[in-house]
């Protein structure tokens, strides 16, 4: 039964011929380029002054990542937990900017050329319309919108006042992302039918069970106000602190982390549309704390041209975050702090197995055959970039710097940024239908047409 295996002077001229492919896979160090988009210094009447609406977590992480940008200067912060205002005053080490509870003086000041909100998602909305009717330019949060009718409504609102606006999630301006994006775009992948995206987390902080600051209270939180819209409820510092598992406030872990996997994905395949159609799975398993969103989440995308499926698990990190890339001709994959990309092995190969039940002369002119149309190839004739290729960040680089410069820049230019309001709604769009889907039961379907969700 020779037929299973390859002759002893086949096998050696391809084992000579890929010699070189085991010693072709190589890492390489990512150039991180120009440290930001604005490099140097910054005349002071080019300087930039914005204030920062809403300084939790993610707020002073954004003000951490703008100290190192040149020509820009936060001068004033909004939040409605008074200890806020201390903790912002603390990352810009003591600088005596204004602080305040009515976050409206700060849009309204003349002084402030653009507002970075970083509020719950149900303030979105309200903050991107009235910032850029006071002729400011706006950097939003994650998701860009709490429902489709408010990305609708802020999408109209910066192209109606002509602002520049960038959504925040920071892999459109990652230098990972860039590689994966230049290796999509060469088309060494080939036909990619499917793409599958996690991000898994198990901590209780990473499933939104948030400590309550020892001070909190109704006296230095205005709980009124923070409502903004939403349902009336009694004073609630886990609705206050922990918003992300309630519907009234946030998108749960769609909101939270499929938002920035999709938005790399988009990304890398140039998608600016949201998927045609989702259907979820999932559950609440552990986390029974009253919660609405659930702790495992599954979704299935389909996209005109690939199949997209995401997964959200609060109960095990093993994978961690990651994005894969499945393609004919090879596959890609982002994980953590690099991507590699790996050749797949020729779909046109002798069929050595059905020809079994064929008779023998006839075997033997098949892959004759076989063999004259398909000549096996010469020694050294693998290139290095048709293996596997590991690209790497650069020790230090910080992505939530190069986005929050690149938005600084598009200040300066006046150029729309990669993630605008068009490609973060489209983004925000899919975190709903996954949520749709997933609370209906049914699959969710996008009506481009209509600009609505609807049940299959």
């Amino acid at each position: 039964m020779s037929n299973h295996r390859l002759s002893r002077r086949d096998f050696m001229r391809r084992t000579t011929a890929v010699a070189g492919a085991t010693l072709a896979s190589k890492t390489i160090l990512l150039d991180p380029g120009p440290a930001y988009a604005a490099d140097g210094a910054v005349p002071p009447s080019d300087t930039i002054r914005f204030a920062i609406l809403g300084t939790g977590v993610e707020g002073c992480e954004l003000l951490t990542s703008s100290l190192p940008i040149p020509g820009v200067e936060c001068v004033a912060a909004a939040d409605l937990y008074d200890g806020r205002h201390i903790a912002a005053k603390e990352v810009l080490d003591g600088k005596n900017i204004e602080t305040t509870r009515e976050y409206r003086r700060l849009i309204d000041r003349k002084d402030i050329d653009a507002i970075i909100c970083a509020t719950p998602d149900h303030w979105h909305r309200r903050i991107v319309e009235e910032a850029c009717q006071a002729g400011k330019d706006v950097y939003c949060e994650k998701p860009m919108s709490h429902t489709v009718e408010d990305g609708a409504a802020m999408v109209a609102a910066v192209r109606r006042y002509n602002r520049i606006c960038e959504v925040g999630s920071q892999r459109v301006s990652s230098i990972l992302y860039a590689k994966a994006k230049e290796i999509w775009d060469s088309g060494k992948l080939g036909m990619v039918d499917t793409i599958q995206a996690g991000w898994d987390r198990n901590t209780d902080f990473g499933a939104f069970q948030h400590p309550v600051p020892p001070d909190a209270s109704p006296q230095t939180i205005d709980w009124d106000t923070w409502l903004d819209g939403a349902p009336h409820r009694p004073f609630d510092l886990g609705r206050f602190f922990s918003w992300r598992r309630f519907k009234d406030y946030g998108e749960g872990l769609a909101g939270d982390l499929f938002v920035h996997l999709l938005s790399g994905i988009h990304f890398v395949t140039g998608t600016n549309q949201p998927a045609e159609r989702a259907y979820s799975s999932g559950g609440i398993y552990y986390y029974k704390d009253g919660r609405e969103f659930p702790d495992l989440l599954w979704t299935l995308y389909d996209y005109p041209k690939f199949q997209l499926v995401l997964r959200c698990n609060n109960n095990n990190a093993s994978e961690g975050e990651y994005f894969r890339f499945y393609g004919k001709n090879g596959t890609m994959v982002i994980d953590g702090k690099s991507v590699t990309y790996r050749a797949e092995a020729s779909s046109h190969q002798m069929d050595s197995y059905t020809i079994y039940g064929w008779p023998r002369n006839l075997r033997e002119q098949y892959e004759a055959e076989w063999k004259k149309e398909h000549p096996l190839p010469q020694v050294g004739a693998f290139k290095v970039e048709d293996e596997t290729e590991v690209f790497i960040l650069p020790p230090g680089y910080n992505d939530h710097t190069q986005h929050l410069a690149n938005f600084f820049q598009a200040i300066r230019t006046r150029q729309h940024v990669v993630e605008d309001e068009v490609f973060g709604n489209n983004t925000a769009i899919g975190c709903h239908l996954s949520n749709h889907s997933y609370f209906n039961r049914t699959a969710a379907v996008w009506d481009a047409a209509a600009q609505q969700i609807k049940n299959a």
